[in-house]
């Protein structure tokens, strides 16, 4: 496509017959929904705006940011009218598409995967359905906007609170000494019964951020969404104390972290419990930290000025004295026992 000129980047928005907008929607202090990327998207792209545009906005978002995004394109373009105005006459038509993509199955998802297309009218609707058509074989369906965001912000804390479940499971299990992993394995051969997989937290930048757009827009109502947040948010913290209540019988241990992104085989580090844990054991000051990540070459910034050391799995396991298993890489999946048979191994993904 390079080649034959039909795509190309640009670092400055260019005039074009349909706008799809797919940018950061983090949260400020106290899980505030901060939308500045998306109103500096607004105001980047308007200039550019002509009768008959469509503006989609991809990006992960609050209840109500569409419609956010067609008043910031409004108020610099007077000249035009938008659906808040003149509904299906408008001139530039605005709608809401979330992403719906596993990092590692991108392309395939984009293309495979069925999509919910949220207009702010039935036109708007309609319209972004026809662009998505020239490359989603899946369904769309169509809604209104709010209900498309609302969609995407539910798909997310759905699996939220069933991984909370997971992980207080977890910490009950190992109080009252019972393995997890086999008590999961028999619930699960009930056949109304699926429990996950519990871990050391939650991470990526969809499951551990969105489910909190659903409580600033709700908190009276979300109690049991902005429950799971709170579980999940916690495991890190559980895993360091864990660890460090093994260590506290060494003198000067060196402990081994296997893992630092936020799921198994991807490189991607954001929001990442095991980023979290190996932060928080270096912090501790509890002895050496080897970190294992065959996904990345160098460490990320919030690791760099500690006394964290990047390694391979070998190394890492012969010096280890408490070998930590934080993500369940395919690289990880096998261990000799004789090799470790010496060493305290601490399994937060149930394959060691």
């Amino acid at each position: 496509m390079v080649e034959r000129g039909r795509l190309r980047a640009d670092t400055v928005p260019v005039e074009a017959e349909c706008f799809i907008v797919a940018v950061p929607t983090p949260f400020k202090n106290d899980h505030e929904p901060d939308l500045r990327y998306i109103e500096e998207a607004a105001k980047a792209i308007a200039p550019k705006l002509t009768k008959g545009n469509l503006v989609i906005l991809e990006s992960t978002s609050p209840v109500g940011a569409t419609e956010k995004l067609a008043a910031w394109m409004a108020e610099a373009r007077p000249d035009l009218s938008f659906p808040q105005q003149k509904g299906e006459m408008s001139d530039i038509r605005v709608a809401h598409c979330p992403e719906r993509v596993l990092p590692g199955k991108i392309l395939q998802e984009v293309v495979e995967n069925d999509r919910v297309v949220g207009g702010m009218t039935r036109r708007c609707a309609s319209e972004a359905v026809k662009i998505y058509k020239t490359v989603v074989k899946g369904d769309c369906h169509v809604t209104d906007a709010r209900t498309a965001e609302m969609a995407k912000l539910t798909e997310n804390a759905f699996r939220d609170v069933n991984i909370a479940f997971a992980n207080e499971l977890s910490e009950i299990c190992d109080k009252l000494k019972i393995n997890v992993w086999q008590l999961i394995r028999m619930a699960n051969l009930h056949p109304r019964v699926n429990i996950l997989s519990p871990g050391p937290g939650v991470g990526g930048h969809c499951i551990a951020v969105d489910p909190w757009f659903i409580v600033h827009s709700a908190p009276e109502q979300a109690r049991l969404i902005r429950t799971a947040r709170e579980v999940n948010d916690a495991k890190p913290d559980w895993v360091v104390d864990k660890v460090l209540g093994k260590a506290a019988s060494l003198r000067n241990p060196t402990i081994a972290c296997f893992g630092l992104a936020f799921k198994a085989n991807v490189d991607d580090l954001r929001e990442s419990p095991a980023v979290e844990v190996t932060s928080k054991l270096a912090q501790s000051q509890s002895g050496r930290i080897l970190a294992v990540e065959p996904h990345i070459s160098g460490l990320p910034p919030c690791l760099r000025d500690m006394n964290v050391e990047l390694t391979d799995f070998n190394e890492a396991m012969d010096k280890a004295d408490i070998a930590l298993l934080l993500v369940d890489h395919d690289a990880f999946q096998h261990v000799d026992r004789d090799l470790v048979k010496d060493k305290i191994l601490i399994d937060t993904r149930g394959t060691w």
